[in-house]
């Protein structure tokens, strides 16, 4: 197989809890870039997530409904090793800020030491985008504050389900 055929296909991987814009943004010029695009939302049962990987893959199958070659799927365990599974190289990440940039480069770093040949491709959000993060859209929404213009709009039925309006006292 050619590096331009292996290079067909690329897999975004994160825990989406919940989906943002920012994320979108990711998914959508990674499908513009190759053929099929993968978006692994990470099963971690160690982490205390919001949205159980089910419902983090419904929210993110709705949002990416118009958007061709997106497959949604779920994995656990090392990312390595799911890149080896499923005979795929490219990871996708988005990076918001220098702090992003720098725990990125030491995944990406210490991913390749496990797996030479797979590639990091880092990708900038818009900038209206770039400060929106899963947990403070969590943060916001379960103190009552509106995040409709930080996720698609199932997201935001989502969050509006899990964290009815606050009614607080004056």
């Amino acid at each position: 197989m050619s590096t331009h055929n292996q290079a067909q296909s690329a897999l975004y991987p994160g825990s989406f809890d919940p989906p943002t814009l920012g994320h979108l943004d990711i998914i959508r010029r990674a499908a513009r870039i190759f053929r099929r695009l993968l978006v692994g939302v990470l099963w971690n049962a160690d982490k205390n997530a919001c949205f159980s990987p089910e419902e983090r893959m419904t929210m993110l199958r709705e949002a990416t409904a118009g958007i061709a070659g997106v497959e949604i799927v779920s994995f656990d365990g090392l990312l390595v090793h799911y890149l080896q599974r499923e005979g795929l190289r490219v990871v996708v990440r988005g990076i918001r800020a220098y702090t992003d940039f720098e725990s990125e480069l030491q995944m990406a770093l210490l991913n390749r030491a496990l797996l030479p040949d797979m590639e990091t491709l880092f990708m900038i959000p818009a900038p209206e985008y770039g400060i929106i993060s899963s947990r403070r859209v969590l943060e916001i929404a379960s103190l009552g504050g509106e995040v409709s213009h930080m996720v698609p709009p199932n997201v935001a039925a989502m969050l509006a389900r899990r964290f009815p309006a606050r009614q607080d006292s004056e």
